[in-house]
């Protein structure tokens, strides 16, 4: 009896014991597992903003070895990626000289969305990037001008002895029409460009300043950080159906310019008209209603000159094999008085109309907009 008691009081003790270890050893262990989770998050994090800070300034020197390392080229996706940035920053020095300017920095703002690791030191990661580029007119080197571009990634990377190395990405690129743009040292658009004079926007009417306010605010991931990066929600995104730019400049002209409603140029809960969603359509209807006028149609040499009628709250179209890809509003202008636009897919705030759009195929239509 005596030692059938003692052995029951052992198996209490053990159940005791076990007891405690499962509540004050198991958060334990889960607490260090989560810990080494963020841990490597955070290493993630830092390395995809050194990553990108690196790029920024093999950009800005030309200089491709910089950034070489930070790409798998002994797999083709890897290869890929290095070589079109290689193909970027090549004409983003042909632009630059065009444009008599040259970019001082260009600064990132990384903004992660999901880190989810797929094996040992290997992850998949979903990021915003807005970045603010910053120039200078080769004649004006003590005023610095500044505008943003706002880009979504898809990327994979991997830890490989220490170096950080991308496996493979996805973005929608903002220079991705005019990598073979070539001839631009010759370009006579330079000397014209740099003997403007800054502009005058003070006397523009509300209307265009109210559609201005709404652009730069609801640019989403080029818009300043206070507004959280964001569209408006009021409104559908259309970018994963084709292209959000039409369906951005009708939100400007109407919760900004004021203009109304009608049959043709529509938006509510059940979709979109046309004219208020595609490129093409949005461009007709605007002068064929009366409600905008033609400034100018052609190749950049035909219409640069006639860039600087532009204003604020008027709008640009792109075409490219005779049909209009995009359209981005007008909001600002730089210190020689070169027009800047703002728009959706892909984000951009204030950034030089042509930049981005300066292939040999591309024309363009530079509207005044009636207010």
């Amino acid at each position: 009896m005596k030692y059938s008691f003692l052995k029951n009081s052992r198996y209490v003790i053990i159940v005791i014991l076990l007891i405690f270890m499962s509540l004050y050893l198991n958060p334990i262990i889960i607490n260090e597992k989560a810990m080494a989770e963020t841990n490597n998050k955070e290493d993630v994090e830092k390395a995809i903003n050194l990553i990108f800070q690196n790029r920024n300034t093999a950009l800005i020197n030309g200089n491709a070895d910089l950034i070489k390392s930070i790409f798998d080229t002994k797999t083709k996706y890897g290869t890929w990626a290095f070589d079109y940035e290689k193909e970027k920053m090549q004409y983003i020095h042909n632009w630059q000289e065009k444009q008599g300017i040259k970019f001082t920095n260009i600064v990132p703002k990384i903004v992660i969305k999901r880190i989810k690791e797929k094996s040992s030191n290997s992850y998949s990661v979903n990021l915003l990037c807005s970045t603010e580029y910053k120039y200078k007119y080769d004649n004006q080197p003590d005023k610095e001008n500044s505008c943003r571009i706002g880009t979504y990634h898809v990327l994979s990377i991997e830890n490989r002895s220490g170096t950080w190395v991308i496996t493979k990405e996805w973005y929608k690129d903002p220079f991705a029409d005019s990598l073979y743009l070539d001839n631009t040292k010759a370009c006579s658009s330079k000397e014209y460009i740099l003997s403007q004079n800054a502009k005058d926007n003070s006397s523009i009417g509300e209307r265009r300043l109210k559609a201005v306010e709404y652009a730069e605010q609801f640019c989403g991931g080029a818009s300043d950080e206070k507004y959280g990066f964001k569209y408006n929600n009021k409104y559908r995104d259309y970018n994963p159906q084709g292209g959000d730019c039409a369906n951005f400049a009708s939100q400007i002209l109407f919760e900004g310019g004021k203009f109304k409603k009608n049959g043709a140029w529509n938006y509510d809960q059940t979709g979109a008209t046309k004219a208020w969603l595609n490129a093409d359509g949005f461009k007709n209807y605007m002068l064929g209603s009366g409600r905008a006028s033609l400034i100018a149609h052609g190749s950049y040499d035909q219409v640069y000159k006639a860039s600087y009628k532009l204003l604020p709250g008027d709008f640009v179209a792109y075409e490219k094999k005779g049909d209009i890809t995009h359209i981005s509003t007008v909001t600002s202008n730089d210190s020689r008085g070169y027009a800047l636009v703002t728009c959706h897919n892909t984000d951009r705030n204030n950034v030089p109309w042509d930049l981005g759009w300066s292939g040999k195929n591309i024309k363009f239509w530079l509207i005044h907009v009636n207010y």
